[in-house]
């Protein structure tokens, strides 16, 4: 369950983190103003709340379902929800700073043989943005990773949930706590290792 988590909301908060990123460098007054309106209220937001608003708030007062009529696929993805809401803020941030790394010249370039935009930074920017922020993605990852545990307040069955009940029936806090906090160690590590060679690998030499 962590894993699903991790993976869904780490694909959903990179196109929804990358569109946040597009539109704080856009040239349009108010697609700037509400990227960054976004990203500063979101990330000064605990997650913790974030994940319960979508259950209380958004499943209980508003009645939203997300498609699914069973209350543990409910509970699953009203937390990938809360997950790609909150990440999607920082991984907006690591990429307008990737954004910011490539020389304006070749923007300057690309509108002077007739790109718009959205062309420019679809062909021109992103492609070496997202190489050069390889690094702070991974971070943001790991993070995401260690952050799925705050599912369990909405009832989410992944790892910290598990780890309650079993310490609940077990009375192994210290051995139980252990093993989780392995698996964890499982999980992230090499993430951070794989993406930190890909981060040297594929650097933009300037």
């Amino acid at each position: 369950m962590t894993v699903k988590l991790t993976l869904l909301s780490g694909i959903g908060s990179l196109v929804w983190g990358t569109l946040l990123a597009a539109m704080r460098v856009s040239p349009v007054p108010l697609m700037r103003g509400f990227g960054t309106a976004y990203v500063n209220i979101v990330r000064n937001i605990p997650l913790t709340v974030i994940i319960i608003f979508t259950s209380l708030g958004l499943a209980d007062i508003f009645g939203v379902t997300m498609g699914a009529s069973d209350f543990k696929v409910q509970g699953f993805r009203l937390a990938i929800l809360g997950l790609v809401a909150y990440t999607a803020a920082f991984v907006c941030e690591a990429i307008r700073s990737g954004i910011n790394t490539v020389p304006l010249g070749q923007a300057e370039a690309a509108r002077a043989i007739g790109l718009t935009f959205s062309q420019t930074l679809r062909l021109i920017i992103l492609p070496q943005a997202f190489r050069s922020v390889i690094g702070p993605l991974a971070n943001v990852l790991i993070a995401l990773t260690k952050n799925t545990t705050v599912a369990a307040a909405i009832g989410v069955a992944e790892a910290a949930y598990l780890m309650k009940e079993m310490i609940e029936n077990e009375a192994q806090t210290v051995l139980i706590g252990a093993v989780f906090a392995f698996g964890f160690v499982v999980l992230t590590l090499p993430t951070g290792l794989f993406l930190g060679w890909l981060s040297k690998r594929l650097a933009v030499k300037r």
